[in-house]
């Protein structure tokens, strides 16, 4: 006896395509198509997530936060998710919204701890907001924490001490 093999959404061999079209760099033509999709499918993160990708990579802002809103909220798979929620504090701090940011990426780095671009994300809407200490350690904790170089790692603590005086200055 076979077991029957699952049926895919009737939007998603349209997505792939679209989405495997960005290897030649054509986002304007993309995103038209997008839309289109979109349109027949509105409920469908993962659509909104491609819109919001793409936008974003147009730097067109305000229509890729709306996205990223809509995507997030329909509900994504974890890791489009943790990207979406990247894109969306990303895209945040550069309208200026830097509480939004810092809370978007503060959450998504609960949700997804082993994530280190949080981090990274997180330290520049923190030196945006002014907080520059608190930004630098947070980039050099991370720093410490992901590399593998052997010149950076032979100062480690030393790098993580200044991290931790920075962080209480």
């Amino acid at each position: 006896m076979s077991e029957a093999t699952p049926e895919l959404p009737a939007w998603k061999d349209e997505l792939d395509a679209i989405v495997g079209a960005r290897a030649h760099g054509q986002f304007n033509q993309l995103l038209p198509r997008l839309q289109d999709l979109d349109a027949r499918h509105p409920h469908v993160a993962e659509i909104a997530y491609q819109i919001a990708w793409t936008c974003d990579t147009l730097g067109r802002l305000e229509p890729a936060l709306a996205a990223y809103e809509k995507a997030v909220a329909l509900g994504l798979p974890p890791n489009e998710l943790s990207n979406a929620l990247i894109g969306l504090g990303s895209t945040l701090r550069q309208l200026g919204q830097l509480e939004r940011s810092a809370e978007v990426l503060r959450t998504g780095k609960l949700q997804f701890p082993d994530n280190r671009e949080f981090d990274v994300f997180l330290a520049l809407t923190l030196h945006a907001q002014g907080q520059h200490a608190a930004a630098l350690s947070l980039a050099l904790e991370t720093l410490i924490d992901t590399t593998d170089d052997p010149g950076l790692t032979a100062y480690g603590r030393a790098l993580r001490h200044a991290a931790v005086k920075l962080a209480s200055s």
